[in-house]
């Protein structure tokens, strides 16, 4: 893609990736229920005695994200190594969402609307935005859109029994 042209194309490819990435820990918790669910953060406390980022944040989930989007390339038609590296950091920004949800006090899947939606989209488009050969103006449009779906359709999932959270 063209450094100075918009291509919806791949914005739809990468909203894909970034939906598929974030979707598959919810997936991997349903099918492994408590199994293999130790926490990124080992449950360990960070120097303010809060966790650091909680027991949402499982290696499972990380591991099944990366696995999920590495998969979902070979169908959407991406390089299977920035689908990894999609994946990779939009489970960072999720973390880092997490993290500064435990230094404001808000437990494990308390709601933080915009800054739950947000870090885990824009994150990963901003680091690979030179290997995606994606424009300013994607990276706000895949996220904008990232945010909107996730908000709009977090409901719906809560009310089908596949998230924790209406939100």
């Amino acid at each position: 893609m063209a450094m100075d042209k918009i291509d919806f194309l791949t914005d739809f490819k990468l909203l894909s990736l970034l939906a598929i990435a974030n979707m598959m820990p919810i997936v991997a918790r349903h099918l492994f229920k408590e199994r293999l669910s130790t926490p990124i953060d080992f449950n360990k406390k960070f120097i303010d005695e809060k966790p650091i980022l909680g027991s949402h944040k499982t290696w499972r989930g990380l591991i099944a994200s990366i696995i999920g989007t590495w998969i979902a390339s070979f169908f959407i038609e991406i390089d299977q190594l920035l689908a990894i590296q999609i994946a990779f950091w939009s489970m960072i920004g999720d973390m880092t969402a997490s993290f500064i949800k435990r230094r404001r006090g808000l437990e494990s899947g308390a709601k933080f609307t915009g800054v739950d939606q947000a870090i885990e989209s824009l994150l990963p488009l901003v680091i690979l935005k030179r290997e995606l050969e994606i424009t300013w103006f994607d990276v706000a449009l895949v996220t904008s859109l990232f945010m909107f779906f996730e908000i709009v359709l977090s409901p719906f999932f809560y009310k089908i029994g596949f998230r924790r959270n209406p939100y």
